[in-house]
């Protein structure tokens, strides 16, 4: 990907604006947390990966200036600010409480030396999720036939983590690398639109083979038999192997069990929330109704009707065929596997 997803420069953190794309590549730059957390709120950044590095930066940003029993007091303001933005990806939390446990770690330093220690923590959060993406793909790839046709859902690539080759995509990527024939299937991924808009232009990008077709055509592939798989992102797994991700993933994973088509799911150890023991545990994020309602502005549905706009549906691990991770292919029963792969972390 030529274009990061996200970056810290000059003690700013740089994202491009994906609710621009493909149309525009717009870099926004932020100086403080408030405006990290209004990134991330307003889907400027999205993405659970994504949103876990950016979360990290906005920390650091928040604790410029401030040391000891006053840095404490400022890191639970911004902590809470940001982890209000978005509840349903466990990264964005994760990655918080992570800072905070440095942050505790380190409250003897005085206000120059804490904050280059806290910027130190968000861009370890950053490489090491870059990283993690590189050998979740290898994982991954070994899963793929030498020519295979992936069906996707929403985006799981570079701009849904802190960038280069992503979850779902990032299985794509390294099959590609690997010398395998591949092409791909992209849900348009309605309201946002992110299949359709990031992770075709991603693909497109990579010279990978991609063909965008709209949510409710997926079942029609899928019987045609042009789908060797399907490899999706998540947002939070729980310890069952429930997997939470963007809405429209469920019945996605509901077709591909009828049609004898493996469902994958691409998952860093950071989207692994051992805690959440079923996926009815975990809170889903509900989404302004204009997201239905209007399209680019526009009203497309008339004024005053109702809208329902969870932005994420959990699919039952019994319709998982694998969970793949930074360390490893987690396969069913998912209590025992992910518990083992986490504690290889």
């Amino acid at each position: 990907m030529a274009v990061k997803t996200i970056e810290w420069r000059k003690d700013a953190v740089r994202m491009i604006d994906q609710r621009l794309l493909p149309a525009q590549e717009k870099i926004r730059v932020y100086k403080d947390y408030r405006g990290v957390g209004e990134a991330i709120r307003t889907m400027v950044i999205r993405g659970a990966p994504a949103i876990g590095v950016a979360a990290a930066m906005g920390v650091a940003l928040g604790l410029r200036g401030y040391a000891r029993a006053k840095a404490k007091a400022r890191f639970n303001t911004v902590a809470r600010a940001l982890k209000a933005t978005r509840p349903t990806a466990v990264n964005l939390a994760w990655a918080v409480d992570r800072m905070g446990r440095v942050l505790e770690a380190n409250l003897s330093l005085d206000e120059p030396k804490l904050f280059r220690r806290m910027r130190e923590e968000a861009l370890a959060i950053y490489r090491e999720d870059l990283e993690a993406n590189r050998a979740l793909g290898r994982f991954g790839a070994e899963l793929l036939a030498q020519s295979s046709t992936v069906l996707t859902h929403c985006n799981a690539g570079a701009l849904a983590t802190a960038g280069d080759y992503g979850t779902a995509l990032g299985v794509i990527r390294a099959a590609r690398d690997a010398g395998k024939k591949i092409a791909v299937f992209a849900d348009e991924t309605r309201p946002f639109l992110q299949g359709s808009r990031l992770t075709a232009w991603e693909l497109h990008k990579d010279k990978i083979p991609v063909t965008v077709i709209a949510d409710n055509m997926a079942a029609t592939v899928l019987r045609a038999g042009r789908v060797d798989c399907v490899i999706v992102g998540t947002d939070r797994t729980a310890a069952n192997g429930d997997v939470a991700n963007k809405i429209g993933t469920y019945p996605l994973a509901v077709m591909a069990r009828r049609h004898n088509v493996p469902f994958y799911v691409a998952a860093p150890l950071s989207s692994i929330d051992l805690n959440c023991a079923t996926g009815d545990q975990i809170p889903i994020e509900e989404r302004s109704g204009l997201e239905l309602t209007e399209f680019k502005g526009r009203r497309v549905a008339p004024k005053g009707v109702a809208t329902f706009n969870p932005a994420f549906d959990v699919t039952p691990h019994e319709l998982v065929t694998a969970i793949i991770t930074e360390r490893g292919v987690a396969f069913p029963p998912y209590s025992e596997s992910l518990k083992k792969l986490k504690e290889l972390a």
